[in-house]
């Protein structure tokens, strides 16, 4: 028996966390874990690819930028095939893909084969990460949401972190072919684990209008206590497909303003990521040391997404964001003045990690609360397509400030300036959602009540 219609998010809102909804958080940690140990894999056994093949150092720059590039076009490809096909679908094709692709690298017989491997491989990754990030988003209640995706999103770090003690152990013992091997079977062995238990978005299938009946199974799983199921409905219009959907009157300024965040953000994260452990090995550090401050900035990433999450639950997702990347700025000009002494450094490298990586993990949260659900996928993965264009920039302009002769204190400071942009990008973004009350996101029933993405 069915009641009368009721919008699928006011329904997911008024349940309890079920065991459905833990279950799909718990699947897509664990394919941003993988996605993180694959993308981390390279920087682990470049050294040793680099000494088995006699390389320079100059050699190895393709393999890393071959990465980057498939990232960037795996998200640029993979997200409108999600708002298409659905979530579960192309979710497990992109892990099925990158796990295929980096289990196929361990077998290649020269650099050539390995960098176009690994553009392969960074298709799947590319769309692995944005489509659990919007089944994340669709599976968690409201008041909860940034909190939940942030916290999912931490699986990155997790997987970054775990593949870099892997490595030491199977570099030892089976060389680099061990690392990429391990990175190709993870990923596979997931597949049939997510081709079991995921569930497709509830939001999808009901968008699609697909049969009743896969609806009130799935209706089964996320609230098996209910006696009586409701008729789910989702009020969205679309705009035609789902890249006219990013570009239409009601989006347009906001895509852009989400993408200037995303490539500022991204080309700090990525430039001190690079090149901080060269920028403190020449000005003397030791090695440990030049570890111990780098360490920080990830452990500051992570904790500063929990900590940024929550409070885009309470106080507003635009405005969190925005006074965290002005901290951000503050501290990257700190490092940049406080390299003669190590604890500033180190804290100052810290709340690096907190307030700009913590934010980006918090801005993939906001794209996803951004868009409607006929194409938040696409606006995800577009987003971070654009995020890549900063790391790509990232990276490159740490070598070219070097080749300039700048010190390590000039190249931190200026890089308060991408973090002050950021931080207005998304100021920008508020205003313009406040300006415009009726717009197409406060048309979207999961936007309605939501005042905090707008404060």
């Amino acid at each position: 028996m069915h009641t009368q219609q009721q919008d699928v998010q006011q329904f997911i809102d008024t349940l309890p966390f079920s065991r459905l909804q833990r279950l799909t958080l718990w699947l897509c940690f664990l394919v941003v874990a993988v996605d993180g140990f694959d993308t981390a894999a390279i920087g682990f056994i470049a050294p040793a690819i680099r000494a088995q093949w006699q390389l320079s150092a100059s050699a190895l720059a393709p393999l890393f930028g071959a990465g980057l590039f498939g990232l960037m076009a795996g998200a640029l490809l993979f997200g409108p095939l999600a708002d298409r096909y659905g979530r579960k679908r192309i979710l497990i094709v992109s892990v099925f893909f990158f796990g295929l692709t980096s289990l196929a690298a361990v077998w290649s017989p020269s650099l050539g084969w390995l960098v176009g491997l690994r553009f392969l491989t960074g298709l799947g990754l590319g769309g692995a990460m944005p489509c659990a990030i919007t089944m994340t988003s669709e599976y968690c209640p409201t008041a909860r949401r940034s909190t939940l995706v942030t916290m999912m999103f931490c699986g990155f770090t997790v997987g970054s972190a775990v593949g870099g003690l892997a490595s030491a152990q199977l570099l030892v013992q089976f060389g680099w072919h061990g690392v990429l091997f391990l990175g190709g079977i993870l990923p596979l062995l997931l597949v049939p684990v997510l081709a079991i238990w995921l569930p497709e978005s509830l939001r999808f299938l009901v968008l699609q209008q697909r049969p009743q009946a896969e609806q009130n199974a799935l209706l089964h799983r996320l609230a098996p206590a209910l006696q009586t199921l409701p008729r789910l409905s989702a009020q969205e219009k679309s705009a035609g497909t789902p890249v006219a959907e990013l570009f239409s009157r009601h989006y347009a300024a906001g895509t852009l303003l989400l993408w200037c965040s995303f490539f500022m953000s991204l080309l700090i994260i990525y430039l001190i990521s690079s090149w901080l452990p060269t920028l403190l090995t020449n000005t003397g550090a030791s090695l440990s040391k030049a570890s111990l401050v780098t360490s920080t900035f990830q452990i500051g990433g992570t904790a500063g997404a929990i900590m940024l999450g929550r409070f885009m639950d309470k106080a507003g997702s635009c405005r969190t964001l925005a006074i965290a990347y002005v901290l951000g700025a503050v501290c990257v000009a700190l490092s940049g003045i406080s390299t003669g002494q190590l604890w500033l450094l180190v804290l100052a490298i810290f709340g690096v990690g907190v307030f700009i990586s913590g934010s980006q993990v918090g801005a993939n949260a906001l794209a996803a609360q951004f868009y409607p659900t006929h194409s938040r996928a696409t606006g995800v993965s577009w987003a971070n397509a654009a995020g890549r264009c900063g790391s790509v920039v990232g990276s490159l302009c740490g070598g070219w400030m070097m080749s300039m002769n700048l010190n390590m204190a000039a190249i931190l400071t200026m890089l308060a300036v991408p973090a002050l942009l950021a931080a207005l990008a998304i100021t920008l973004l508020g205003r313009s959602r406040q300006l415009h009350g009726a717009s197409a996101m406060h048309r979207a029933p999961e936007a309605i009540g939501n005042s905090t993405l707008a404060d």
